[in-house]
């Protein structure tokens, strides 16, 4: 049984906080997570260190939210959708008719690799959308890019206010429309510099060995399983490239400064599935899996549509923050 402004919904329902101060933002909390403890739901925070000592002060004592490790949670798109998933069914499994959880992105997550993480909170209103999942997301409208927050009403179809109330966002896209605009990307500064290879249709044994080459002369400590995965990711999509793209194939490295950007180019439009890269598929045939074992594996991954064709981005190495 659902309880509070989800009352009556099936699936999630997806909210965002956008708090100008610290009593903005527990005037919201607060009545979200007493709520759940009251109705007997599984309840937890998943904030950094600052905000979850801010909400557990506030908390009475003995309380039974549940604090997760939001930086662990929130490392990478994919496994933040992996780990959610597994942790809603383990609570539906359990018996939950409703599960709540609020929670937040860091501030590092806002610049260069936000669009992964954009793509993210849109793509879990579908990803979740079997569960019975209430949750908010907290963005700090002080601290917060303008762009990000124009981002956050496309991907939230609700915001929760002070006072219990729960208004519907006028902005808000459906992830099967957001997902496949064309999303300007966000280079690295080390593509400034000419590409250490540039390989015009590569087989997937030589864009291998061109990315070992590659780290091998790159150094800072550009080493073993990083690389070992971008490897793996190179291979996948350069294989997509051919089999679900259309020619030209173009593959492109870049290295230096302890990480390393891969750009895979086909003149193709992409996946039709919006979904391809942040959901495991079954299908073999698809590409589908090829991206979802490149998002596994990366360190940071975007997708970028045009009317010349469609370009996988990968970065082995702690990606670039803006």
């Amino acid at each position: 049984m659902r309880t509070g402004a989800a009352a009556g919904h099936t699936g999630y329902f997806h909210e965002a906080i956008r708090y100008d101060s610290d009593e903005h933002l527990l005037a919201v909390v607060l009545p979200f997570l007493l709520g759940g403890v009251t109705a007997g739901e599984p309840t937890m925070v998943a904030f950094g260190e600052r905000n979850a000592e801010l909400v557990r002060a506030a908390l009475p004592a003995g309380c039974p939210v549940t604090f997760l490790e939001g930086g662990d949670v929130y490392a990478r798109p994919v496994g933040a959708i992996r780990s959610y998933r597994n942790l809603l069914a383990e609570h539906v499994g359990a018996g939950a008719g409703q599960i709540r959880i609020v929670g937040e992105l860091s501030a590092a997550q806002f610049g260069a690799t936000w669009d992964a993480w954009a793509r993210y909170e849109s793509a879990i209103n579908h990803a979740y959308d079997e569960f019975p999942l209430w949750s908010m997301c907290a963005y700090d409208e002080r601290t917060t890019p303008p762009a990000v927050l124009a981002d956050v009403a496309r991907t939230h179809p609700r915001t929760a206010l002070p006072h219990d109330r729960h208004v519907p966002s006028p902005q808000y896209v459906s992830p099967e429309e957001f997902l496949l605009q064309d999303r300007p990307a966000v280079t690295d500064p080390i593509e400034h510099a000419p590409p250490v290879a540039d390989l015009l249709d590569p087989r997937p044994l030589e864009a291998r060995v061109a990315v070992r080459t590659a780290a091998a002369s790159a150094g800072d400590g550009l080493a073993g399983r990083p690389v070992d995965e971008l490897v793996l990711s190179v291979s996948e999509i350069v294989t997509n490239a051919y089999v679900h793209g259309l020619p030209p194939v173009r593959m492109r490295i870049w290295a230096g400064r302890g990480r390393m950007v891969v750009s895979v180019e086909d003149g193709g439009p992409g996946p039709r599935n919006p979904f391809a890269g942040l959901l495991p598929t079954s299908s073999t045939t698809s590409a589908g899996l090829g991206l979802w074992i490149a998002h596994q594996s990366c360190s940071h991954i975007t997708l970028h549509r045009a009317a010349t064709g469609y370009t996988v981005r990968m970065t082995a190495g702690p990606p670039y923050t803006g």
